[in-house]
């Protein structure tokens, strides 16, 4: 790929939020993402809801869409208007993140540039699992569906994800790419000792931590992972598990945490600062995700290794993709509290090996750094344009 080529090249993608006013995964991902294709000489406009209206990063140019703070019809026909009246030049490729947002504007995208859909998750799925209604299911999965119609190719970030787009929503295998989720290794690294980020946190000099930053709900998987712990406390009383994040579990955690007598082992930190994020992982001696369900990638997995702290993960989705090749150890056999108990025990125990600071840091950087994924990614982007598909019935 030529040097002229890359700075030729205007991409447009819309996704939902500005990182880290609005904290998330998909956020993130496309924060960092839009970041790195203008470092690499592309010209990006980025469309979203309550975005700041400029940006101090060459390259980029932010249009905001709708305030977030408004019904979702009036943010829906907002999107509608605002996008049919941005000015920016005529991109080269377009990328949809989110596709509730990217239904009102299908109609306006130019029938000629290649639209490329970033696949984060199966939304319909995702809210069946929570305990939403099955209208509100059904609608999820029509507008993912309707969205997808139009896209010419899509990107995943695990062979799992793709398995999911392939069989739920008949998208053929040849318009879907895998290219893995990437990492800040500048934000995300390893600049304190473990005794310098706890002694920052407040955290103890002398027991043996365990972090997990999750969304509270039913599919993280916390609940088990505290059952877990009860369990592993037992032989290892110097365990101590901080979690962090909110979400509508935090009654039902607390209450368990209570019941299973671990308020000298659990804490519940509530939402953490971006900015305190890579101190929380260099303080812990382990990260541990316990995904049950619909875990495409498992970014948490690969922030915590940039910043030299080996992470234990279930066998769910992308997750064993990301640990894999590092240590497969570290993957539990299966998704159980008693399993995920074992796994923790044998680590104790020193019968499961751990990484080393330096091994960590170097696997993250040599296989998510985003100054390789970009160009992966801009690759589909620019890819031509395909006729678009009818979705067998």
């Amino acid at each position: 790929m030529q040097y002229a080529d890359l700075r030729s090249k205007s991409i447009l993608c819309l996704g939902m939020g500005w990182f880290p006013q609005s904290p998330g995964g998909l956020n993130r991902y496309v924060y960092e993402l839009i970041q790195s294709l203008t470092s690499q000489h592309n010209l990006v406009e980025y469309c979203g809801i309550s975005i700041p209206k400029t940006s101090s990063v060459t390259g980029l140019q932010l249009t905001n869409l709708a305030a977030g703070d408004r019904s979702l019809p009036q943010r829906l026909w907002s999107v509608h208007q605002q996008f049919a009246q941005r000015q920016f030049v005529r991109p080269d490729a377009i990328n949809l993140h989110f596709a509730l947002y990217s239904l009102p504007i299908l109609r306006q995208l130019p029938a000629d540039v290649p639209v490329t859909f970033t696949f984060h998750g199966p939304w319909a799925l995702e809210s069946q699992q929570e305990g939403a209604s099955q209208m509100a299911i059904n609608l999820k999965h029509w507008i993912e569906s309707r969205v997808f119609r139009r896209c010419d190719h899509f990107i995943v970030l695990s062979k799992a994800f793709g398995k999911i787009l392939h069989e739920e929503y008949a998208i053929p295998w040849e318009r879907i790419h895998i290219i893995p989720g990437g990492v800040d290794t500048h934000h995300f690294q390893a600049n304190l000792t473990r005794q310098q980020a706890r002694a920052k946190l407040g955290w103890s000099s002398d027991r043996f931590i365990v972090f997990t930053p999750r969304r509270l709900v039913h599919r993280m998987g916390l609940d088990k992972l505290l059952t877990a712990v009860a369990e592993v406390r037992q032989s290892y009383p110097d365990i101590w598990l901080a979690i962090a994040g909110k979400g509508p579990l935090k009654d039902d955690l607390e209450r368990q945490v209570s019941e299973l007598d671990l308020k000298h082992h659990v804490q519940l930190l509530g939402f953490v600062p971006d900015a305190d994020l890579p101190i929380a992982y260099q303080a812990a001696d382990l990260t541990i995700m316990p995904s049950q369900s619909l875990e495409g990638f498992g970014l948490v997995l690969v922030e915590s290794l940039a910043c030299g702290t080996p992470a234990v993960c279930t066998p769910i989705g992308g997750m064993p993709d990301v640990i894999g090749n590092l240590s497969p150890q570290l993957i539990t056999a299966d998704r159980e509290a008693s399993t995920i108990a074992q796994t923790l025990k044998a680590i104790l125990a020193a019968e499961v090996p751990l990484p080393t600071r330096e091994a960590c840091r170097d696997y993250a950087r040599q296989h998510f750094e985003w100054a390789a994924i970009a160009p992966q990614v801009r690759q589909v982007l620019l890819a031509e344009h395909q006729p678009h598909f009818t979705k067998k019935s």
